[in-house]
């Protein structure tokens, strides 16, 4: 059969769609080649005819879009608090600048992590609030408090708009300075102003920092605040109150929230991080059986309950600080057993803090010592604090050798010595008769730009003079007048020295230098012990002229300081004046007054037909004010 022609409308074809019936001469060795072209054809003109619904789905966003373009956007408010970037902004080149900054991070140099950071603020490439963070907690890590607040301070001004680990961050750093005030007064700008809530964490961190501070009442009514929006029962919070308790002797407290707690959560304590306290409640109480009952409950073979390493580390304590002693250890050998990270975290820091602790309570600090240098051996990093427990109990028990190769080792495993660690060398140096190396100690604490108080300072000076070393006490007299603020007792302590020693000349150079420090009076019982010691040498009257002197200098700095306000001023009143519109655009109504009044002048001149005055006089080109008083004149 013949092929049959095709003859199509094609307004037909674009107006609708239809279905045209066709007729076609199939052969065999087709095999369906013309159906599959055929169904390609009905296709094609049903995608003409109906679009696709992504193509309509499009044509709807752009016209949406148009319209919200043409709509009027409201004014954002620009007190508003900026919301924290997300996770995903950490991306591309802000991801290799957080790389890099993690790297100068790991290789403790905490300086110029923080340096990189401020350069990037302003920077193209805008480091992330995750980055900052970052650099904040290594140098919490290592009580590098200023450094921290500045570096906050930088970013806040910057407009880096914080996070809530920010807000942790600045907490902790408050209450481990212990400025808990400050730490709640920054807590009430986050819920006040904030646009998230604080965390869990949040009130961990600020209730164990609070405890920590002896504020357990404030820390109560964080944990009734914490009911009331509606957080979960925290056993870690409860921990931390309870341990309160427990330094506070209120044994009655501990018992009433280890029952709220249980009874909070139906009676089922899972997490075992509150039998710690419980069992030194117990203890306090004389209730040693009902303590060891607790401690099976936690620890034994049918326990179900869950121990992390902070509630292994409770147990522990209650343990060594109750004669229980070998218990402890037999437990500590179990977390040992136990510890498998990442998957299992038996031990940390704080296991070896108070294993070594219970041995120098025991007496074997060769052991405590020992079980200290096997921490890294468990992925443990000791931190300042645990060497200067140990340090101290070293020093505390003649030890000092000891003592001194530990603080050798500091530096070995990447910790900084704080002031604390310099205090006890010191004092021990000087218990030992080694002055010379206290006071390299505390050279090695300024140089460490770590800040020496005054009471600190007072001991070195004090250990200084009792052998006789006046000259060094007086150079770091020198050192110190500028970075402390003296007292009136330092001042005296140190000129009395200086005076046994007849060194008239050094006592006033002290003088001097306590004139000119307005935070303290030169008392006129310490003016009479000065002219007394200077009465023995015959110069008394060096004292008067020293005095005269520097109120002659104090008045000349008070001359030259109103001398330059006054230029100031002068010189604030020419550019004020500079800014006066000038003659040519300014001045036209005392121009205009001016003629004026010449005019009134050359009137006056005339009286009765006579001319009074010369013309030339009357229009002389003056001010207003001039020419009218000379019209006067005239007349």
């Amino acid at each position: 059969m013949d092929n049959q022609r095709l003859e199509i409308n094609v307004d037909d074809f674009e107006s609708k769609s239809v279905d045209i019936p066709i007729d076609v001469n199939l052969d065999d060795k087709n095999d369906g080649t013309d159906e599959a072209a055929a169904e390609r054809r009905r296709r094609k003109r049903r995608l003409r005819i109906e679009p696709p619904l992504s193509s309509l789905h499009r044509a709807q966003q752009q016209q949406q879009q148009q319209q919200q373009q043409a709509q009027p956007q409201k004014a954002q408010n620009p007190n508003a608090p900026k919301l924290p970037e997300h996770v995903s902004a950490l991306s591309g080149s802000r991801l290799n600048l957080h790389n890099r900054i993690l790297t100068l991070i790991r290789e403790n140099d905490l300086d110029e992590a923080a340096l990189y950071t401020r350069h990037s603020i302003y920077s193209n490439c805008r480091p992330t609030i995750f980055t900052v963070n970052s650099v904040l907690n290594a140098l919490l890590r290592q009580s590098k408090y200023s450094d921290l607040l500045s570096l906050h301070r930088f970013i806040t001004q910057a407009g880096v708009a914080p996070n809530i680990i920010t807000h942790n961050l600045i907490f902790q750093t408050y209450l481990d300075c212990r400025k808990p005030d400050t730490a709640m007064e920054h807590y009430k700008q986050l819920i006040n102003d904030a646009p998230f809530n604080p965390s869990p964490t949040t009130y961990r961190i600020l209730i164990k920092g609070l405890v920590d501070n002896n504020r357990l009442e404030r820390a109560l009514e964080l944990k009734e605040e914490m009911d009331v929006k509606g957080f979960e029962p925290d056993p870690v919070v409860y921990h931390h109150l309870m341990v309160g308790c427990v330094r506070n002797s209120d044994v009655d407290g501990v018992f009433k929230l280890y029952e709220e707690l249980k009874e909070k959560l139906g009676g089922v304590l899972e997490d075992g991080v509150v039998y710690g306290s419980l069992m030194k409640g117990y203890f306090m109480r004389g209730m040693e059986k009902e303590a060891m009952e607790s401690y099976e409950e936690a620890v034994g073979e049918n326990s179900k309950v869950k121990m992390s390493a902070l509630a292994f580390n409770s147990v522990l304590d209650a343990l060594s600080k109750n004669g229980k002693f070998d218990e402890a250890l037999k437990l500590f050998d179990r977390m040992i057993m136990e510890h498998n990270p990442p998957r299992r975290l038996a031990v940390n820091l704080g296991s070896f803090n108070v294993i070594g602790e219970g041995y120098c309570a025991e007496g074997r600090f060769k052991d405590a010592v020992e079980i200290f240098r096997k921490m890294g051996d468990y992925r443990c990093s000791p931190d300042a604090l645990s060497f200067n427990v140990l340090i101290e109990q070293l020093c505390n028990n003649g030890m000092l050798t000891e003592a001194e190769e530990l603080y050798g080792e500091m530096g070995e495993k990447g910790v900084n010595p704080d002031e604390f660690t310099f205090v006890l060398l010191m004092d021990t140096c000087f218990k030992e008769n080694r002055p010379d190396d206290a006071a390299e100690y505390f050279r090695k604490m300024v140089d460490a730009k770590l800040r020496p108080n005054l009471a600190v300072y007072n001991k070195l000076v004090n250990g200084l003079v009792k052998v006789g070393k006046v000259d060094e006490a007086k150079s770091f007299f020198d050192v110190m007048v500028k970075k402390l603020k003296m007292d009136i007792a330092s001042y005296e302590f140190i000129m009395k020295a200086l005076s046994e020693s007849g060194k008239l000349d050094e006592v006033l150079n002290v003088v001097d230098t306590m004139l000119d420090d307005d935070g303290v009076e030169f008392s006129e019982e310490l003016q009479e012990f000065v002219k007394g010691e200077l009465r023995k040498e015959g110069r008394e009257d060096d004292l008067a002229k020293l005095i005269e002197e520097k109120e002659r200098q104090k008045a000349e700095a008070k001359a030259k300081e109103a001398e330059a306000a006054e230029a100031a001023k002068r010189s604030a009143r020419a550019a004020v004046s500079s800014l006066l519109p000038s003659k040519l655009f300014g001045n036209k109504e005392s121009e205009s007054s001016s003629a004026e009044a010449n005019g009134n002048a050359v009137e006056a001149s005339v009286v009765n037909g006579e001319p009074q005055v010369d013309q030339k006089e009357s229009v002389r080109e003056t001010s207003s004010s001039e020419s009218s008083s000379e019209s006067e004149e005239d007349k």
